[in-house]
């Protein structure tokens, strides 16, 4: 949106005085979308292109600064049907985008103590895929704003950030048409008529239009991360990669304490992402901390290996020394740290060295290095400081996200309102196939094509317009993907398990993978596991058999041997806490209903921020109860089944990023 155009927008929506001047005028859009994420973002994008009116309201503020992924985004293709995906959505895409790496290599990784074995699902990972790249959330989102914003200016529509949405009013006429009130925190209140709701898993909209309840444990998944820093040559260096390629491995074993889940590392530019993602409901039975088993995935000689680096080690500043004196080594020492981390990271990355030198602040790859070899040294002799092996970590991150097989809904609208993505329960979850924001983008498409044709009609009703939009769904083939199981990848996933040994698996797997590898009677095969109960085969796939006792039992059998090359010492929960960037809101966005819920007890444990403490409310009868302290929280939304939970108001809460 133009300065202008935005100024005008956010000042007809919150200025008393104009809504004054204008007597009972009301600002009105054809649409508005609640939620700055990439499927909301798309979803303004193509409704501003198909000729709707539309404004987008985000809580966070800047835009992208309160969505996280694991993660990848994948390009789709289906030979049958059609998918929209974000090149189609976004013309530029593929030359102006700021994405990561382009995943050319997929590993799945057998884990039993230190033996691992690794399987190649490159294939798999290429099936029906254009392409497929990591990315980070923060940055990307602002990309798909800003081009977002600009297509929506010309409808005199287009993006307010820092606002959160807290009721909607309905309207309907005797034609059936229904007409909305958007509420917020921080504008005046506006018309709009037609909603699409982008607000994430724990949508509020959701619940507002009573199109749902809140999902259930079953249905969700807790996923933890953190961002690791490392320069760009030496993760080509060490994952064998070169010109933006990148590579994404999956893990699974003992990293669960049990648990039904797995580990996961992606390649991004110059950083790692890091992470683990549980059943939330095998977390709930038998809870632990989940910055706990983060910590414990990193110190696995499999991931330290990747992810250290050689970091600088001051030494204590005697304190014996006059405070001016300590005030003038330390001075001294940041800077110093400072520049030397700039010219390592330079030194270090192709694209940042060829940068440095284009802008002539070095005049040879020579010079650099020299001068990061005397800055070393000044650090080394003035300030006695070590070099040592550790790790890099920039930002800790938590969110939930829903296992489509079970949360996707059945009827993705009520009312005037239509659900995409996270909000709609969507997400492909099947075995090594993981894939969600390509999704959403799907659904944004979809549903703006809905509501642009709700518009040429005049007719916004759930009867017209929300029937259309879940014909459209339906006809999508990530709804079939999401409920069923694609067996063509399915042979593709056991072919490159052709060395395995099948002794571990249990009968039925060990006699499905037989037929499968044997090519004469795969069709056969198939055709019989297709006339299988698809919920069996779920449960199969997402057994704790196949999560953790069947990848030791082969890690140990055939895996090789991982001795660790370096010693890392991961945070603390305080210090990832405290180098996250949290604007505190006075207001509670989160109420405990009940504190003595087993539910809400396991919350002690699987809060990523330690928001949860028990604490003894009645010393006489030595009775406790669970209380929530809001500081550090970062509205991952695990809380969310039994609380009054909302987002954060506008502008509040936490900021990521990297995302």
């Amino acid at each position: 949106m133009s300065a202008v155009i935005k100024w005008l927008v956010r000042t007809l929506l919150v200025s008393n005085d104009i809504c004054v001047l204008w007597g009972d005028y009301m600002e009105r859009f054809d649409a508005v979308i609640v939620g700055g994420g990439s499927a909301g973002l798309a979803a303004l994008h193509e409704l501003s292109k198909l000729g709707v009116q539309a404004v987008l309201l985000e809580s966070g503020r800047p835009i992208g600064s309160k969505n996280i992924t694991g993660g990848i985004l994948y390009s789709k293709n289906y030979p049958d049907a059609k998918v929209y995906n974000v090149e189609d959505i976004y013309e530029n895409f593929l030359t102006d985008a700021p994405v990561e790496r382009r995943i050319v290599k997929y590993y799945l990784n057998a884990v039993s103590e230190h033996k691992c074995y690794t399987i190649d699902l490159t294939e798999a990972h290429n099936y029906r895929t254009n392409f497929a790249y990591s990315v980070l959330m923060a940055k990307l989102n602002k990309w798909f704003a800003k081009m977002a914003d600009e297509q929506a200016s010309r409808m005199g529509g287009g993006i307010v950030d820092g606002v959160h949405v807290r009721d909607i009013i309905w309207h309907e006429d005797s034609n059936g048409n229904t007409t909305s009130i958007i509420v917020t925190d921080e504008l005046e209140e506006f018309e709009a008529k037609a909603i699409i709701a982008a607000d994430g898993v724990n949508s509020e909209v959701a619940l507002i239009a009573g199109a749902r309840g809140k999902f259930e444990p079953e249905a969700l998944y807790q996923g933890v991360k953190c961002i690791v820093r490392l320069p760009e040559d030496i993760i080509d260096e060490r994952f064998n990669l070169s010109n933006g390629e990148g590579a994404a491995y999956l893990f699974a074993g003992d990293i669960s304490r049990g648990h039904n889940g797995g580990g996961f590392l992606y390649t991004n530019k110059d950083t790692l992402s890091v992470g683990l993602v549980y059943h939330l409901d095998s977390l709930i039975k038998s809870p632990v901390e989940p910055y706990e088993l983060l910590n414990e995935f990193l110190t696995r000689p499999v991931i330290t290996n990747y992810i250290y680096d050689e970091v600088p080690m001051p030494k204590e500043i005697d304190r014996s020394l006059p405070k001016e004196e300590q005030l003038r080594i330390r001075s001294g020492l940041s800077r110093l740290l400072k520049q030397y981390e700039e010219l390592r990271y330079t030194c270090y990355s192709k694209s940042a060295r060829e940068a440095a030198l284009k802008q002539g602040l070095y005049s040879s790859e020579e010079e650099l290095r020299s001068r990061l070899i005397e800055v070393r040294s000044k650090l080394e002799k003035e300030y006695g400081v070590s070099f040592v092996n550790n790790y890099v970590e920039l930002e800790y991150s938590c969110k939930i996200v829903p296992d489509g097989k079970r949360a996707m809904m059945s009827k993705p609208y009520k009312r005037n309102v239509l659900f995409i993505g996270d909000a709609a329960g969507k997400g492909i979850f099947i075995g090594t196939r993981i894939e969600g924001i390509n999704i959403g983008i799907d659904d944004a498409a979809r549903a703006a094509r809905a509501v642009a044709r709700a518009k040429e009609r005049g007719n916004f009703s759930e009867e017209y317009m929300g029937k259309y939009y879940g014909e459209l769904i339906n006809e999508s083939p990530y709804t079939n993907d999401i409920k069923n199981i694609d067996f063509e990848y399915m042979k593709i996933f056991v072919r490159a398990c052709k060395d395995i040994p099948t002794d571990p698996f249990p009968l039925f797997l060990k006699l499905a993978f037989m037929l499968i590898q044997k090519t004469a009677i795969q069709e056969l095969a198939t055709a019989i596991a297709r006339m299988l109960d698809q919920r069996t085969l779920f449960r199969i796939i997402e057994s704790n058999e196949a999560y953790v006792k069947i990848p030791m039992e082969i890690a140990e059998k055939i895996g090789r041997e991982v001795k660790a090359y370096a010693s890392i010492k991961p945070l603390s929960i305080d210090e990832r806490i405290a180098r996250l960037k949290i604007n505190e809101d006075t207001k509670p966005h989160i109420k405990i209903i009940d504190g003595n819920s087993k539910f809400i007890k396991a919350m002690v444990h699987l809060c990523p921020t330690k928001c949860y403490i028990m604490e003894i409310v009645d010393k006489v009868n030595l009775r406790s109860s669970v209380i929530l302290q809001h500081e550090g929280c970062i509205e991952c939304g695990t809380c969310s089944k039994e609380t009054e939970w909302r987002h954060t108001r506008g502008e509040k809460g936490v900021a990521y990023e990297y995302g």
